[in-house]
């Protein structure tokens, strides 16, 4: 990986989590049930790939072992949206998102099992910075929302963090099947399980309660080209480029982004833990930019403790 390829691939995941982020603020504006929203997502986005990949021209022809990991990446990307959805009707949204983003260290573990890199340990605590501070910022009470989100059912919440567990590592699998289709352009990678993801999720989609109007209509139309055909574009391409520890802590940009759009269009208030949990976040995403040595870290734990005593 070259260097211009490496940093063309950090903005292409910057962006791609950017958007990411704002996904629930236009899922919220279209009104629409989740699974229609997945699967119009599903739809448009893999329509408007596979357009795009025939007016660029590029379209591959796949050997058996490409087609394999295709349906293996679609079939992981599919079940974990099923499975995030019925985490956050079984919990809460703030402990499935939680527990969710555990999704970056099952990517580690199994790029280290199938490429025995032990430098991907390295920045195993940066990636632990980032995901502390994803539980911080969420404002999360895991006592009181278990049982508040599960009408005093804890079995039930620990379905929905089970089910929510289990959609990260499809994600991280979803990621590392990704990586397997190097030289096959990601429009059509993204585009063609997209598309698979529409015919599986269709018979389920109940479209019973469709709406016609325009704030509908336009948020749908948003996710659809935005939200899904750009961004897997981006992220698949980006996922080609980079290596697993880059994926892995740029992930945690996605949980940041929503919490600002909580600010600014929901007119949350954030706590001084969350403030906190915000900065640990961008602290971990700089660091892994930077390539930080882990040891910086303590030196940071230091500096904060001993200004805290002179104070």
């Amino acid at each position: 990986m070259n260097s211009n390829s490496g940093n063309s691939g950090k903005w292409q995941m910057v962006v791609a989590m950017s958007l990411s982020g704002t996904i629930g603020l236009f899922v919220l504006a279209s009104g629409q049930p989740a699974m229609t929203v997945v699967l119009l997502r599903c739809l448009i986005g893999g329509l408007s790939l596979l357009a795009l990949l025939y007016w660029q021209g590029g379209w591959q022809n796949l050997n058996a072992r490409q087609v394999k990991w295709l349906l293996l990446g679609a079939a992981a990307l599919i079940i974990n949206w099923l499975c995030l959805f019925s985490a956050y009707r079984l919990s809460s949204i703030s402990i499935a998102t939680v527990v969710y983003h555990v999704q970056p260290f099952f990517l580690l573990i199994l790029l280290a099992i199938t490429q025995r890199d032990g430098q991907i340990w390295r920045k195993l605590p940066f990636l632990l910075l980032a995901f502390v501070g994803v539980v911080l910022s969420s404002g999360l009470d895991i006592r009181h929302d278990f049982l508040r989100n599960a009408d005093g059912h804890v079995s039930q919440a620990l379905a929905g963090a089970g089910l929510a567990l289990l959609a990260a590592l499809l994600y991280a699998f979803a990621t590392l099947a990704t990586r397997k289709l190097q030289g096959i352009v990601p429009a059509q990678i993204a585009g063609l399980q997209l598309l698979t993801g529409a015919v599986v999720l269709a018979p389920m989609a109940d479209l019973s309660n469709w709406s016609w109007h325009w704030q509908s209509w336009g948020s749908l139309l948003l996710l659809g080209f935005v939200h899904t055909g750009l961004m897997y574009k981006l992220m698949y391409d980006a996922f080609q480029k980079l290596p697993a520890t880059s994926i892995a802590t740029l992930s945690f940009i996605y949980p940041l982004v929503a919490l600002l759009v909580d600010v600014l269009f929901f007119a949350t208030v954030l706590s001084a833990w969350q403030l906190l949990g915000m900065v640990m976040i961008l602290l971990a995403v700089l660091a892994n930019q930077r390539d930080w040595h882990p040891a910086i870290l303590k030196h940071v734990a230091n500096a904060v403790s001993g200004r805290g005593k002179q104070m």
